[in-house]
């Protein structure tokens, strides 16, 4: 059997373009799947403008605040309070926590998590540590603040819905 040189050095080349362009469209595909599934961080983020409080006072939801953090991450990571009972459509404060556990500088970013996925459209964060990476000293800790409300058109059978987030490291910076 003969092997075609030319042939076979043309297909690897479409291959290795055809890999590349997929990864070059990974982020807009991203984009477009969490706006058709409401599944993702980039839903629920309106800006404090685009946000209007319209309490629903005979309905009460309970959001519950988890942090997890990958087992090797050289942080302390945790909500201020486990869980609040929230009215729909009024506007809360809370915050979480975290520190660098290390000698060195350290940046990180936070993935939010909505639970259950349908609740994620309709609960919007107006201010929120996630939407930018956070620095921090070595050994620095700090608050990092969330202001969320819950839309009062949450369907009525959801009375409790988890925000999570995982804190991953975006970049370490040796200590000089």
């Amino acid at each position: 059997m003969t092997v075609n040189h030319r042939v076979l050095a043309g297909k690897l080349v479409v291959m290795a373009a055809a890999m590349f362009g997929f990864g070059f469209l990974m982020v807009p595909l991203y984009d477009v799947f969490c706006q058709v599934t409401g599944i993702g961080s980039r839903t629920g983020t309106p800006t404090a403008d685009a946000v209007t409080e319209a309490p629903v006072s005979d309905r009460v939801i309970t959001v519950e605040f988890v942090a997890t953090r990958n087992q090797q991450a050289p942080w302390d990571f945790r909500p201020a309070v486990s869980s609040m009972e929230v009215v729909p459509g009024k506007l809360y404060d809370t915050f979480y926590f975290a520190k660098n556990l290390t000698d060195r500088q350290l940046t990180g970013q936070a993935v939010p998590s909505v639970a259950p996925g349908q609740a994620n459209k309709y609960f919007k964060k107006t201010e929120c540590f996630c939407f930018e990476s956070q620095d921090f000293a070595p050994e620095e800790g700090r608050d990092m603040g969330l202001t969320f409300l819950v839309d009062p058109d949450l369907p009525e059978h959801i009375d409790r819905v988890t925000l999570s987030y995982t804190f991953f490291i975006n970049q370490q910076v040796a200590a000089n």
